[in-house]
């Protein structure tokens, strides 16, 4: 198991785009003022704990290597090779318990947090 403290684990940029993404999803399907509040609560939750992580950018270096990626993995995700472009270009390892879609990836380094 992988024990890192807070000041060393990142998270993508990539990532916060999806979670915010659900998020304003479930925003404009809310129907009422208590479903609204409820998932903003629930919203300002998932912010502050994604706050807590270092940030890792979509670089240039990141997007010219997700370029490469997916000429090499037309049928991988968009969103998981943008993650392991950014992982790569900053020498970290990758914590997912997705392990299939990213092993097929040289170079990256995957450790598998479900087990």
């Amino acid at each position: 198991m992988l024990s890192r403290s807070l000041a060393e684990t990142t998270t993508t940029i990539i990532t916060v785009e999806e979670e915010l993404s659900g998020w304003y999803t479930l925003l404009r399907r809310a129907n009422s003022p208590q479903a609204l509040a409820g998932t903003y609560r629930r919203m300002t939750q998932t912010v502050e704990a994604l706050s807590q992580f270092r940030l890792l950018s979509f670089t240039e270096a990141a997007i010219a290597r997700f370029d490469l990626l997916r000429r090499q993995h037309p049928r991988t995700g968009r969103n998981d090779l943008r993650i392991a472009a950014i992982c790569l270009e900053n020498q970290v390892t990758l914590v997912t318990r997705n392990v299939v879609d990213f092993q097929q990836i040289d170079g990256l380094l995957l450790a598998d947090w479900s087990v």
